[in-house]
């Protein structure tokens, strides 16, 4: 009952008026701006996160596409729902402004270059660090970042206005422990065969969250990520390989180029 309570004071504390500042306000002047100085394409980076789960039919998941709607309860964290308002803020202006924007989800990127390093790139690194004793059994579609960056070129020269493009991987889409199976095959590293259960998780990310709120570090296991561990995110790019021409780089690939470049760039400690 106390960190039931002290967990709702510590959610009240949390300001993400910044984040929606940026993302949905940052996001309509940068649209705008660029209309104004004539722009014959625009390229809005999105996410899948703005699409809705997966639906479960005859005990099988089936991939989501571009026309899957999110739900509310699916919208689990603010930046979600910062980007959510912020994707429609880019249909607005296609809309009513006629702004001529495109607009680009991609999955879960991974590959060489991740400097910070992202969330997907993170699971990399605490991997090849001995970080990960468990895991939380989730699913991603995991897409190599160079077709990512390829696709939103293509999404300029050929990508329908108005229309939003999932860059993903067909064969991406993996469970966390085919992801860590990989993982161990590329690096030879054994994987983690411990699965956490979810209400476990959600406990230790709410301690970590109150911990970070007063050392000012980062969580490492933010309340947002479990909780949107609870969905396979599985996407079906067939829409962008169809009329973009989207590359599919083997994801075991993206795998081994963010591998080798996080051992050759330093982020390997032992």
């Amino acid at each position: 009952m106390v960190f039931s309570r002290r967990r709702q004071l510590f959610a009240r504390m949390r300001n993400y008026a910044p984040m929606y500042e940026i993302n949905v306000e940052g996001t309509r002047n940068v649209l705008e701006a660029a209309g104004k100085v004539g722009c014959r394409k625009i390229i809005y980076t999105s996410t899948v996160g703005c699409i809705g789960v997966p639906k479960e039919v005859d005990g099988k998941i089936v991939p989501a596409t571009e026309l899957e709607k999110i739900s509310d309860d699916q919208m689990s964290n603010d930046y979600k729902r910062s980007k959510f308002r912020a994707e429609g803020v880019a249909y607005d202006l296609f809309r009513k402004a006629g702004l001529p924007i495109v607009i680009v989800n991609p999955s879960a990127p991974v590959g060489p270059g991740d400097v910070k390093p992202t969330p997907t790139g993170k699971i990399i690194v605490d991997f090849l660090n001995g970080r990960l004793p468990a895991y939380l059994e989730t699913g991603l579609n995991w897409v190599h970042v160079r077709d990512v960056a390829i696709g939103h070129i293509l999404a300029a020269e050929k990508g329908t206005l108005g229309q939003r493009y999932i860059l993903g991987n067909e064969q991406g889409n993996w469970t966390m422990k085919e992801a860590l199976t990989t993982l161990e095959r590329v690096t030879g590293i054994p994987a983690p065969k411990t699965k956490i259960p979810y209400w476990f998780a959600l406990r230790v990310a709410e301690a970590n969250e109150m911990i970070s709120f007063v050392t000012g570090k980062p969580p490492r296991a933010p309340v947002a990520g479990v909780k949107m561990a609870k969905y396979k995110m599985w996407f079906n790019p067939d829409k962008s390989i169809r009329e973009l021409g989207l590359p599919q780089t083997p994801p075991e690939q993206a795998f081994t180029d963010a591998v080798a470049w996080f051992r050759a760039n330093g982020y390997v400690k032992n």
